[in-house]
């Protein structure tokens, strides 16, 4: 399967891929959330839209960032693993139903928001939202497009 567009060759693919960055970029740069569960809510919603592209990058960065390997591949399985903490176990839940608005009815619940409270202020509920979402956008271009992961190397984008 090869990639429907070169976004990289793209003028316009590249401004609008930027503002998305520029976006990110104050998220990483504006909040008290530990990049490392930045770090598992890009992935997690990546893996849930079949994103080949978004889950080469955000395994790479993890990995390059210091996390485990055993985090990394349990991701996708985290309601099954002792490895992640209440903290990113609440992001992550927000992060899936956040990513499957489409598929359950209502949208994320009081349940799931209400335990990310617990655990992030409102500042941070702010961030984690507002990345859910731009990663979502990403994948959803990257799936459309048929961006192709393997390639990535950390760092390659800024």
């Amino acid at each position: 399967m090869e990639a429907r567009l070169n976004l990289s060759a793209s003028p316009l693919a590249g401004k609008a891929l930027k503002y998305i960055a520029s976006a990110s970029k104050a998220i990483f740069d504006g909040t008290t959330v530990p990049k490392a569960t930045q770090d598992l809510v890009m992935l997690r919603a990546s893996q849930i839209n079949g994103c080949g592209f978004c889950t080469d990058i955000h395994t790479k960065d993890a990995a390059h960032a210091g996390e485990t390997t055993v985090r990394v591949n349990l991701v996708a399985a985290w309601r099954e693993s002792t490895v992640f903490t209440d903290a990113e176990r609440a992001a992550l839940e927000l992060t899936e139903q956040g990513t499957r608005i489409a598929d359950a009815a209502g949208g994320v619940t009081d349940e799931a928001w209400s335990d990310a409270s617990k655990h992030y202020n409102e500042e941070e509920l702010v961030a984690l939202s507002t990345l859910i979402a731009l990663i979502n956008a990403t994948n959803r271009l990257g799936v459309i497009t048929r961006q192709q992961g393997g390639s990535y190397q950390p760092g390659q984008l800024g």
